[in-house]
Parts: C-alpha cells; structure tokens; sequence
C-alpha cells in the first residue's frame, strides 16, 4: 500500500515484545510516525486502565480503542469519549444461564466502566470466586455472580481451566449464535463477550472517521481472533508472525513475530 494515513496496533502479543515490553525500535517508528501527522491508535481488549503503561513508553497521548471496541479512551486527557453496546444485566444474565449449559463449570467476570481509566468509587473489573485470569490473578473484586452480573458492562470475560479458547468460542457460539460477539485475545482458557456488532472493526472505524481517513488508507497489525474484524476492515492487514492460525490465513501480509519487531520492520517502510 501506499503511505497510511492511520496506523492501528494490537498491543498484546503484537506491539509489545513476549515480555510485555515496548522495544526501542518500534517506540522510534511510532515517534516518527506521529510526528509525520500519521496518527497511531492503540486498538486492545484491554481496558483504559491497562494503557498508560503503553503510551508512555511510545509517546501516545491520542486515542485508544479498548474493551474490543466498545470504549474509546482519550489517552492524553485520561477521558472516556465513547462506549458503544453496553451489556445490560438482563442480557447479562440470559447469556450466563446459556454458558452453564455449554460450558459447565466456567467462571464469570465483568468489565465496567466510567468517565475515566480509573474509578475509585467504581469497582471496574469484578470477578467470581475461581475465575482464572491468564495475565495473572491480582486483579479483580471478588463478588458473588449475582453482583458480577447485575450491572452494565462493556464486555463479559470467561475462563475455563480445562478448556482452550478456541474449544470455548465453539461451545459458546453454539448456545449464543450472534446474539453476542464471541472472541479471545488469549489461548489460556478465556473469552470475550460483548453486544452483537461490536468488534475492533467498529472502533477503528469510529476513530478513521474523527481523522477524516478511509479503510484503505488505514494500515492494523493483530495477533489473535479478536483482532480479525480490524485487520479485514482496514485496507492493509498485517498478522505478527506469532499470530493464531486463522489470523495468519486472513492478514493481507504476515511480518516478523513480536519478539523480532514485526510491526517496527513494516512501518520502517514509510518512517
């Protein structure tokens, strides 16, 4: 493609190195591609909380689209500017009762969210007793399920730790069908729920439009199923060479792994 106009990252197993760091090189590319005008837009299922870390160690102070899709975050004035598709807890609960059928034994948590990354008189992340969090266990309110569902949240996690994420997005779509978006960003046992149509795809596209820039002047990088609507949504798609199966079979153009600077090897092209 020609030079991008909006340049869109995957953080987990694609920007960030496997230990969870900022390579040099790739934070120079980033810094000179923002200071060239092109934008560069964090897009994760991370929450906002999870994306300071991130933007200091490359600089970005613009707009980051979390939660998979459903939250815009303003990084440079710590603002929650959109959330799109909240699950209310009616439908909380009906896609709850429809996992314990498909997959017994499974372990609810619940992403919520406010005006910025951080609510202090807001219980963000709550999980139940026995959910496992691949990233680690340190962080949740433990409550009962009824508490876990029983407010709006921008996206549903559920762990399983005798099953892969691949066997439990088939399990769950067999129940839920499209009433729901099913994803993963791990392979460790978790999926990602959220209301149906809301994708990294229609993130993306939100911020493209703010910026005035097209699908096919926009360039994303992924590694995971939950990166697939964003990587055929824009008009360059590029998969880390450490990317799932089916993410290395949609990309338009697989790059060296995250380990080896993937992202920083294809935008050298241009900055």
């Amino acid at each position: 493609m020609e030079k991008p106009r909006l340049i869109a990252s995957d953080v987990d197993g694609t920007l960030l190195t496997p230990l969870e760091q900022v390579a040099p090189r790739t934070a120079d590319v980033v810094n000179r591609a923002v200071a060239d005008g092109v934008p560069f837009v964090l897009v994760t299922g991370r929450p906002p909380r999870w994306i300071p870390p991130v933007a200091e160690t490359t600089g970005l102070t613009g707009y980051a689209v979390c939660a998979n899709g459903a939250v815009l975050y303003d990084i440079g004035a710590d603002r929650v500017v959109d959330v799109h598709g909240l699950l209310d807890p009616l439908r909380l609960m009906d896609v709850a009762q429809a996992l314990d059928h498909a997959l017994p034994g499974c372990r609810l948590a619940a992403e919520r969210i406010g005006t910025k990354a951080v609510e202090h008189d807001l219980h963000n992340f709550v999980i139940e007793t026995d959910y496992h969090n691949p990233w680690g266990d340190g962080e949740g309110f433990v409550v009962p399920r009824a508490e876990v569902l029983g407010h709006p949240a921008v996206k549903l996690l559920v762990s399983h730790r005798k099953m892969t994420s691949d066997e439990m997005a088939a399990a769950a779509h067999s129940v839920l069908g499209d009433s729901v978006h099913i994803t993963f960003s791990s392979n460790g046992g978790l999926i990602e729920i959220a209301s149906p149509g809301v994708t990294k795809a229609t993130g993306l596209a939100d911020v493209a439009q703010r910026f005035g820039a097209g699908a096919d002047e926009t360039i994303s990088f992924g590694d995971m199923p939950n990166d697939l609507p964003m990587l055929t949504w824009a008009g360059h798609g590029v998969a880390v060479a450490n990317a799932h199966p089916r993410v290395l079979d949609a990309a338009d153009e697989v790059t060296a792994s995250n380990a080896e600077h993937g992202v920083a090897q294809v935008l050298e092209r241009w900055f």
